[in-house]
């Protein structure tokens, strides 16, 4: 490839100033960001320019082009993370061990709808006898109930991987959750090439231990592309405004056209339809305190002088 050809290509995997690329013909190669201003993510469409034949140098991304969505998070300094580009689903992943924190489940799903990407739950290792615990099947339960796409499996057992295999087409899919829910597992046996590592609860813990250490992007034999990530201790979408944190809440925003006031926050409004329901135990409790939990992060993630007292 000539120095000075740029070609398309997708960016597989990102290292800081160093990234995988992918281009049209298939090929995967090594490439460096072009300028110091400029800046990209797993997903993201680039041109890059070269390797040089002559000099040995690896090809350079030159430009980045319009991303259709872009999923982030806000880091423990507060600033927004873009961690990958031109999604159109986020999967959340769940399993009975290690010990499921939903709060942060909620929050990666707010985070996708708040990014206009769909969101989806998958609750793995659906083999272990926690699964079949009441209080676990009845939180899984509150999902369906405010329409998110919900699947059970076991990873390690292929029939049973397979409907995860058709949600997957024509979609480009983020597998996102706590670190050793199973996330590479069922890259794995998804994208057999793809050979991300595994392992297995810290015996000390019962926590996951991170194991993947980049975000990388497989493209999926059935149709589709695949992004796998590493597992977190914690999760928080970019700052929004109070009236848009109901945006990840799709049970809440069924109900607000009820509310006596159209800028009700559902917190001690009078008229409230997401309160009555609650009230009515029609909606969960669990999901509603998850609510409000994440509209007291992005009030305290604002700027001061924006801050409500």
């Amino acid at each position: 490839m000539s120095d000075a050809i740029e070609t398309p290509a997708r960016v597989t995997e990102s290292f800081g100033r160093r990234v995988i690329v992918e281009t049209s013909a298939g090929s995967r190669m090594s490439a460096e960001l072009f300028g110091k201003r400029l800046t990209c993510v797993c997903g993201d469409e680039v041109m890059i320019r070269g390797p040089s034949q002559s000099s040995g140098d690896v090809a350079k991304v030159v430009s980045v082009a319009a991303r259709r969505s872009l999923f982030a998070r806000t880091d423990s300094r507060g600033r927004t993370e873009p961690l990958a580009a031109n999604l159109s689903l986020i999967i959340v992943i769940i399993a009975p061990n290690p010990e499921p924190d939903l709060y942060i489940a909620d929050r990666y799903l707010a985070g996708a709808a708040l990014a206009g990407i769909s969101g989806a739950l998958i609750v793995n290792k659906s083999e272990l006898p926690g699964a079949e615990d009441p209080d676990f099947q009845a939180r899984v339960n509150d999902y369906e109930r405010a329409g998110y796409p919900v699947l059970r499996l076991s990873a390690k057992n292929e029939p049973t991987v397979a409907p995860v295999r058709e949600l997957l087409v024509n979609q480009s899919a983020m597998l996102v959750g706590q670190s050793g829910v199973g996330k590479s597992t069922l890259t794995n046996r998804l994208a057999p090439e793809s050979e991300r590592a595994t392992r297995s609860l810290s015996d000390s813990t019962g926590e996951g231990r991170h194991t993947t250490v980049s975000t990388a992007l497989f493209r999926l034999a059935s149709g589709g592309e695949l992004i796998d990530s590493p597992g977190v201790r914690d999760y928080a979408p970019p700052p929004v405004e109070d009236a848009m944190v109901q945006v990840g809440w799709p049970e809440m925003l069924k109900l607000a056209p009820e509310c006596r006031f159209n800028n009700c926050l559902h917190l001690r409004e009078p008229g409230c339809a997401v309160l009555a329901a609650l009230a009515e135990n029609t909606l969960s409790a669990r999901r509603y305190e998850s609510y409000k939990r994440l509209l007291n992060i992005m009030r305290g993630l604002a700027p001061e002088y924006e801050r409500r007292r």
